[in-house]
């Protein structure tokens, strides 16, 4: 996990300026990066050296035979869309036809999720946030509305891990995570929630996890974030519901994501084990579901909690 990142997003600083930012030094070639590492999982909105990153648009070709059209024309915001749930999420969204902002805190993982993401013919920009960081957020919210002029949905999928027992958790290990899962979430929903109202309609997404429902070894700060976050939904679609705006929640299970990287494989052999499926989720089959949730298709779900775990819980 990445600390002490500034967010420094010139795409709205230049248009203070008089130029339009979407102009400014888009990308126009794909990016070669590295593999993710557990230490990029962090979140989100600049653009690549201060500058928007755009995927290719649809160039009036429809999807090029990709995804079913479920979000067509819609607009949506994925923290964490750097690599792993957050990646899939976005090339998923844009194969369904929505324009996606894909913010994350490394520009290196920005960069290679919008390549993937006009390697599919989709349409996106890319913004470097801190969750932590408020004015990031409305500088990315700036962003978003200067091209889009308007907000469907927000994928609040960005979090970090910093795992110990509670006996040996450090105050920092636990406030840290608190930040950016915790309040993170309520960061970016708070900047996006008066469009949200003035379209009377939305769609706001919080990544929980298992973990906030049963808890884990080690985990004491990360199942409170969980946790939190589905109270936040709940209380979301009860206050929001009438204004044409739903909110819902999913809960992964084990998911092949950089987040078990450090995990041995004997631990994870184990894992696979305890599944009835008899094997970990692709990023992909959590993309999925958020794009479901986020179409007209579940028009009528709200303050829901799904787990998508390969029944583990069971």
């Amino acid at each position: 996990m990445q600390d002490g990142l500034s967010s420094n997003c010139h795409i709205v600083r230049r248009n203070e300026k008089g130029q339009n930012p979407l102009q400014c030094n888009r990308a126009r070639d794909s990016v070669q990066t590295a593999g993710p590492t557990r230490k990029n999982m962090h979140q989100n909105g600049n653009g690549l050296n201060g500058n928007g990153l755009n995927g290719n648009g649809l160039h009036g070709n429809g999807l090029n035979g990709n995804g079913h059209g479920r979000l067509p024309g819609k607009v949506a915001i994925i923290t964490g869309g750097g690599q792993g749930i957050g990646r899939a999420t976005a090339v998923k969204f844009a194969k369904e036809g929505a324009k996606v902002a894909v913010c994350d805190i490394n520009m290196t993982s920005v960069a290679a999720t919008l390549a993937e993401v006009r390697n599919n013919g989709g349409d996106a920009l890319g913004f470097q946030v801190d969750v932590t960081d408020k004015a990031s957020i409305a500088r990315m919210v700036e962003g978003v509305m200067f091209a889009w002029q308007r907000i469907d949905t927000l994928v609040n999928n960005a979090g970090i891990v910093q795992d110990a027992r509670f006996s040996k958790m450090t105050d920092e290990q636990f406030e840290r995570v608190i930040d950016v899962n915790l309040k993170g979430v309520y960061n970016c929903t708070k900047a996006v929630v008066d469009i949200m109202l003035q379209q009377n309609s939305g769609c706001i997404l919080n990544a929980s996890s298992i973990v906030g429902i049963y808890g884990n070894f080690g985990q004491t700060n990360y199942a409170a974030t969980k946790f939190g976050v589905i109270g936040m939904v709940k209380t979301w679609a009860r206050e929001l519901g009438s204004k044409g705006i739903r909110a819902n929640a999913i809960c992964p299970g084990f998911i092949e994501t950089p987040i078990l990287d450090s995990v041995p494989e004997k631990v994870l052999r184990s894992i696979e084990e305890k599944v009835p499926m008899g094997r970990l989720g692709k990023p992909e089959e959590i993309a999925n579901t958020y794009a479901w949730l986020a179409s007209d298709e579940a028009s009528y779900i709200n303050g829901a909690v799904i787990e998508v775990s390969g029944g583990v819980t069971l």
